[in-house]
Order: C-alpha cells, then sequence, then structure tokens
C-alpha cells in the first residue's frame, strides 16, 4: 500500500465491481443500457490495470501477456454512443448490423492476437522494429477519430434527445442524463490531459512515477462513471426514437427533414399533421383545463396525458402550446406550478410550512426542478417569489 498503488487499485477494482454490478442489474431488470454501462466502466478500469499491477510490483502483464491485445480505447467510444441511445430508449435492441460500429476494435484485436500468439520472440522483434511506430500511430489516430465522431454524435443525440423531453415531460430531473454530456467533457479534457502527458514525458524523459498523474484522472472518471451512472433511473415509458421521428417527419411534411440532424432543430412535437387545426379553439380548451382540473399538480403529467384529456394527438397540443403560448412543453406546465406557488405561499393554511413542502403540493419533484424554474420563469429565488 502507497500513495501511487491504493488511488489506482481503488479505481480498479472498484471499477470491476460497478461493471459486475451494472451486467447483474441488466440481466435481472432488463436494462439493456446497464449491459452497455458495465462495458464502459470495465474499459475504463482496464486502462488502469498496467500500472495498478506495475506499481505494486507485479510484472506478469509485461512478462508472460505481453503484447497481448488488453487494451479498449477503439471500443470506449461507440459503446458510450449505444449506451446513450439505450437509455433514452428502452425499446432500442443491440443487432448484428450494429457491430460494424466495433470494426476498427476486432481489427486490432486480431492484428495484435496474431502477433501475440506466434510467441515471446516475434512480439519482441515486432516492437522492436521501426515499423511498430507506424502501427503505433495509426492506432492513436483511430482513437481519436473514433473518439472525435461517436462523441461528436452522442452530443448532438443528447441534444435532440433534451429538445425532446423539454416538449413531453414536466419534470425532467429523471430523465436529463446530464451527466453523460459531462461525462463525454470529462473523457475528452482527459484524454487532452494525457496526450498532454506524453509530450511532456517525451521531452522531459519523466520517470516511471510520473505517469501516475494522468493515471489518477483515469480513476475520477472511473469512479464518477461507475458511481452516478448507478444511481441513473430509467423511466419504462423514455422511447425517444431519432429514427421513428424521422419517418414520422417525413410522412407528415411529405419529405425528409434533414433539418432534424442540425443544430439549430425544428421543434420535433410541432409537426403538422396535414390537415387544418384551429389552434385558436385548442388554447381556449386548453386555458380552461389547466384552470378547472389543474392537471399540472401531477408532478408525473407528460404531453401525452395532457393530451388525452384535450381528446387530442400529442402533435397538434405541442403546437398550441408552442405557437399559442410561445413555451415549450415544460415551460408551460411549470409556469402554472410557479403562478400556483404563489397562490398558496399568500394562504394561511400553508403559512407554516416549508417553501419545499409548497413547492410540491404545487406539482414539482424536486428543489433542484422548482429552484430551477423560479430562476428561469421570474429571475428571482423561492424567497424573494414569496414577497411577489
Amino acid at each position: 500500500m502507497s500513495i501511487f498503488t491504493t488511488p489506482l487499485q481503488i479505481g480498479y477494482f472498484v471499477g470491476i465491481l460497478f461493471a459486475i454490478l451494472f451486467w447483474y442489474r441488466s440481466y435481472v431488470e432488463e436494462r439493456h443500457s446497464d449491459m452497455f454501462l458495465g462495458f464502459v466502466v470495465f474499459f475504463l478500469a482496464m486502462t488502469l490495470q498496467d500500472y495498478t499491477f506495475g506499481f505494486a510490483g507485479i510484472n506478469f502483464l509485461w512478462e508472460e501477456m505481453n503484447g497481448f491485445p488488453r487494451y479498449f480505447a477503439l471500443a470506449l467510444a461507440p459503446t458510450v454512443w449505444f449506451y446513450l441511445r439505450t437509455q433514452i430508449n428502452r425499446r432500442f435492441r443491440f443487432r448484428r448490423k450494429d457491430l460494424k460500429h466495433y470494426i476498427p476494435y476486432f481489427l486490432y484485436f486480431l492484428f495484435n492476437i496474431g502477433i501475440f500468439l506466434s510467441g515471446k520472440d516475434v512480439v519482441y522483434r515486432f516492437q522492436q522494429a521501426e515499423y511498430a511506430l507506424v502501427f503505433d500511430i495509426i492506432e492513436r489516430f483511430a482513437i481519436w477519430a473514433s473518439y472525435i465522431y461517436y462523441f461528436y454524435h452522442s452530443l448532438s443525440l443528447y441534444k435532440s434527445y433534451r429538445f425532446w423531453a423539454e416538449n413531453q415531460f414536466s419534470n425532467q430531473d429523471k430523465i436529463s442524463f446530464i451527466w453523460l454530456r459531462n461525462f463525454i467533457y470529462f473523457i475528452i479534457a482527459g484524454e487532452i490531459f494525457k496526450w498532454i502527458w506524453y509530450i511532456a514525458d517525451y521531452m522531459l524523459h519523466m520517470n516511471y512515477e510520473d505517469d501516475w498523474w494522468w493515471q489518477l484522472l483515469s480513476v475520477a472518471i472511473t469512479l464518477y462513471v461507475g458511481i452516478i451512472g448507478y444511481a441513473q433511473p430509467q423511466p419504462s415509458n423514455l422511447t425517444f426514437d431519432m429514427e421513428e421521428l424521422l419517418k414520422e417527419s417525413a410522412s407528415n411534411d411529405g419529405k425528409k427533414n434533414d433539418g432534424l440532424f442540425n443544430n439549430d432543430l425544428p421543434v420535433l412535437s410541432m409537426l403538422q399533421s396535414g390537415q387544418e387545426v384551429d389552434y385558436t379553439e385548442l388554447e381556449q380548451k386548453l386555458r380552461t383545463l389547466m384552470t378547472t382540473q389543474k392537471p399540472y399538480l401531477d408532478p408525473e403529467l407528460s404531453l401525452i396525458e395532457l393530451a388525452k384529456k384535450l381528446k387530442t394527438n400529442t402533435t397538434i397540443l405541442s403546437g398550441v402550446i408552442n405557437k399559442q403560448f410561445g413555451k415549450n412543453f415544460n415551460d408551460f406546465i411549470n409556469e402554472y406550478r410557479v403562478n400556483e406557488f404563489i397562490k398558496l405561499s399568500k394562504s394561511k393554511d400553508y403559512k407554516n410550512l416549508t417553501i419545499l413542502a409548497i413547492a410540491y403540493d404545487c406539482g414539482f419533484n424536486s428543489k433542484a426542478t422548482f429552484n430551477r424554474s423560479v430562476k428561469k420563469l421570474r429571475k428571482v429565488s423561492p424567497r424573494e417569489l414569496m414577497k411577489i
């Protein structure tokens, strides 16, 4: 045990433990997203194994397993992408055709396992050959290309999902998945830091122990993904499918809507159904419903549920909210909840309740959602809001 070995051992073994937990929960609860997240954590833990055992004085990996393809950098980025797809869409299933995303990793594995199985002498000669550097450069380029491609598409998909979710759910704390966006940024920052360290190591000829610092960052990333990822819920009704939305857009508009892939995404839920809609009449019905029945008091209220109450479909209802009120569904509902909070906070029946208790009675399901909505819609704090 030392300052070098202890953090690495914690990251390595806890990472493997979380991978097993994810795979077990995936099997028991049929959460396919957990299967992919388990592999993500496992891949991250494997980046720690050389230094974990090396600082512990165990040289098995360098001696008996020298040359074995034990790294998963080429498989990490597509796995993160598949995790996001399965997490935001419970119906998504990994199919045989999806294996094409792992072709670079398979090529890396087959090439290296072929050399490894040829014997120690062949491995040593290959590692000492000048062309080994060429293969190393190709591999590093492929890793970065994979990161850029899949992380870009992951962030684009995440942005599309957040845009869609704001028009579908009134409370998003359980389905925001902001942590995944942060994780991708974390990975990118970690890779940049590692490359800076590589350059510094090449120029300054640093000792083996000096590489420990970027390994420590890898420990932090591994623990972050394991702990935060395991705490993520996955509602059974969460089914964001970009391909289906594109098909719906094409059928409704009579043409393919390529703009769905741009950064400035159109409002997906405002797609016209091809029929004339009296938005003014629906607006009045919606106002009446919100005033008389107060559906916003239900913390789990969704666009689908509200559309059922109005006996219309989600496309038309979302169009009414966007066009007539100038808001997305999330802000529209939370506006009513904030107004209800102002009303109840002035009532004598609520004078002995805490701010959070009143917020819960108004339909908010968490302190964070309440504070964020008040700040966004009223530009003040909850305490200041009570004085209005």
